[in-house]
């Protein structure tokens, strides 16, 4: 670990947190009202709040570890944008997926999950990509 990856770490730390609130606090906010059954009530889910936490610290982790390990000497935001791709194929569409087949939950929730989950991650993929572009020689 260097100084670049522990600083990219907590910059994708902050925006996926952020960009989670966003997605899930604002924005699916109503969809998941309106399905109490499979959702925990706010008050009680601020019991839960510190595992939220620590799930988006191993997210943003492993995120930028990964990154770090493949990254090219190409330009950054094609890659950033493509890396966030790989990982909306390796996670947000299955794991939604999944949870369509094993919970009642409405098909236009789980798209719009989908769609905003996907649009973050392609946000955190250009984030951690201009984290570790390579300086342009002049």
């Amino acid at each position: 670990m260097n100084k670049r990856f522990l600083l990219a770490w907590l910059v994708l730390f902050i925006a996926w947190f952020l960009g989670s609130f966003v997605v899930h606090g604002v924005l699916l906010h109503n969809d998941y009202t309106a399905l109490p059954n499979l959702f925990r009530k706010e008050a009680d889910a601020q019991n839960f709040f510190p595992l939220m936490i620590i799930a988006h610290v191993f997210l943003s982790g492993a995120f930028v570890w990964i990154y770090a390990r493949g990254v090219e000497a190409r330009p950054w935001l094609g890659q950033g944008i493509r890396y966030g791709v790989a990982v909306v194929f390796l996670t947000t569409v299955p794991l939604y997926l999944i949870y369509y087949v094993v919970q009642p939950m409405p098909g236009a929730t789980v798209v719009k999950q989908i769609v905003f989950d996907g649009i973050l991650v392609l946000i955190l993929g250009a984030i951690v990509a201009f984290m570790y572009r390579q300086p342009t020689v002049r």
